[in-house]
C-alpha cells in the first residue's frame, strides 16, 4: 500500500478516451445468441464453480475495507469461512476463519474491527493478525508443541492496486498485479470506504455480469435515474487479457479538454472494468463502485456493493451528499433496476420458454464475456 500512486491516465485509458472522442463507439457487426441453459442448468453452474471460482483468483474486497493496521473482518460470501486481516506491518491476509486447536470459528461478527489480538472464544487460543499463534492457556498441557506449527491457515492472496484478491488453491497472481496501474491511476488504494451492503439476488451470476457489459439498456432501464447523463449507444471497450475495460462519456466536452489532464478527463468519462470472472468496477468522476459477485446456486447470487470516495467526509453536508449518491446507486440504479432486471430475467428463463437469447451489435461485451467463460470451461 506504500507504492507510489500513478497520477495520470494509463496509455490504455488514453486510447479509450481518444476513441470515444473520435465518435467511433464499440459495436459488433452481427447479432449472436447465447443458450438460455447457461443460466439455468445446475450441471453447468457446478462446472463454472469448479473451473472459475474454485480455480481462478478473484477479488474479495477493496483495500479500503481494512484501512488501518491490526484490523480484521469475517467473510462468508463464497460459502467458506474466511477471515481478512491487516497486520501491524500493514500487510493484508486472507485466512480460514478456523482456530488451529479445535476448528472453532474465531470471529463471528461481520463488522470490521480493530484487533491486535484474535482470541478464540472456545479455549482462548490467541493469534496476531499476521496469523501467528502467540498464546494459549495452560501451555504445560501441550508438552512439546511448537506454537510456530499452529499458524492460522492462509489462502493464496495478493493486494494490488487497491484490491485484495484471493484463490482457493496455489495460484499465479501476475494478472492481478499487472492490472494495478489501471487502478493506481484512480488512487484506489487511497480511497475511503463510505458504505457497503450485500444484496441477495434471485439470479444466475452471469445475468448480473451481462448488465454491466453493455450500454444498450441504459436509456431504457435507467430512464428515471441516470439515463439522461449518457448518450444512447455511445461507448468504447477493449480487452485486458481475460478482463474487459469500457468507457462512456460526454462527447460534447471531450473535444474541448486536454486528454492527458487526468482530472479533466475523469470529469467527463466514466471508466468501468469487468474483472473475470465476476467483479465489476465503475469509476465515476468523483467516486468508485465495486461489486463483488458471489454465486450461491444456479439461480442465486450474493453481490457485495462497496462505495469508495476520495477521502472521509468531514461535514454534515458532505455526508448528506454521499448518502444521496449511495442511495441513488445502491438502492436505485443497481438494486432497484439492474439487479431487479436480472431476477426478472432469471424467472423468465427458468420457465423454459426460450432456448436462446439474442445479442445485438451493442452487446458485444456480453459475447466476449461468454466466450471467455467457454474457454475457461474447456
Amino acid at each position: 500500500m506504500d507504492m507510489p500512486i500513478r497520477r495520470g491516465p494509463t496509455e490504455g485509458q488514453l486510447a479509450l478516451a481518444r476513441r470515444l472522442a473520435s465518435g467511433a463507439p464499440t459495436t459488433g457487426d452481427s447479432i449472436s445468441t447465447v443458450a438460455a441453459s447457461v443460466y439455468t442448468d445446475p450441471a453447468r453452474f457446478a462446472a463454472e464453480k469448479a473451473a472459475l471460482f474454485d480455480r481462478l483468483p478473484t477479488v474479495i474486497a477493496p483495500s479500503a475495507l481494512l484501512p488501518d493496521s491490526n484490523m480484521a473482518v469475517t467473510h462468508d460470501g463464497f460459502g467458506i469461512p474466511l477471515l481478512l486481516t491487516r497486520d501491524k506491518q500493514g500487510v493484508a491476509h486472507v485466512f480460514w476463519n478456523v482456530c488451529r486447536h479445535r476448528g472453532t470459528r474465531l470471529i463471528e461478527t461481520g463488522e470490521v474491527q480493530k484487533c491486535p489480538r484474535i482470541v478464540c472464544p472456545y479455549h482462548a487460543w490467541t493469534y496476531t493478525p499476521d496469523g501467528a499463534l502467540v498464546a494459549l492457556p495452560r501451555p504445560d498441557t501441550f508438552p512439546g508443541m511448537d506454537k510456530a506449527d499452529h499458524h492460522l491457515v492462509e489462502l493464496p492472496n495478493v493486494e494490488a492496486g487497491g484490491l485484495i484478491w484471493f484463490a482457493r488453491q496455489p495460484n499465479d497472481f501476475s494478472d492481478a498485479i499487472g492490472l494495478a496501474p489501471e487502478f493506481d491511476a484512480f488512487d484506489l488504494a487511497g480511497h475511503h470506504l463510505f458504505r457497503r451492503r450485500v444484496h441477495d439476488i434471485a439470479s444466475n451470476w452471469k445475468l448480473i455480469m451481462d448488465a454491466f457489459l453493455e450500454g444498450y439498456h441504459v436509456q431504457r432501464l435507467h430512464a428515471q435515474t441516470i439515463g439522461r447523463f449518457f448518450t444512447d449507444g455511445v461507448s468504447v471497450a477493449d480487452q485486458l487479457g481475460i478482463h474487459q475495460r469500457s468507457a462512456v462519456g460526454r462527447n460534447e466536452y471531450l473535444a474541448e479538454i486536454d486528454h492527458e489532464h487526468w482530472p479533466q478527463l475523469r470529469a467527463v468519462i466514466t471508466f468501468a472494468y469487468q474483472l473475470f470472472p465476476a467483479t465489476i468496477m465503475i469509476m465515476s468522476p468523483d467516486y468508485v463502485n465495486l461489486m463483488v459477485l458471489m454465486p450461491q446456486d444456479v439461480g442465486r447470487t450474493l453481490v457485495e456493493d462497496f462505495m469508495l470516495i476520495p477521502q472521509p467526509p468531514t461535514t454534515a453536508e458532505e455526508i448528506e451528499h454521499w448518502e444521496k449518491s449511495w442511495t441513488l446507486l445502491d438502492e436505485g440504479v443497481f438494486g432497484g433496476e439492474d439487479y431487479r432486471a436480472a431476477a426478472l430475467g432469471q424467472s423468465g428463463l427458468s420457465s423454459g420458454s426460450l432456448e436462446t437469447l439474442t445479442l445485438g451489435t451493442l452487446e458485444t461485451g456480453i459475447r466476449k464475456f461468454h466466450d471467455q467463460v467457454e474457454r475457461a470451461l474447456a
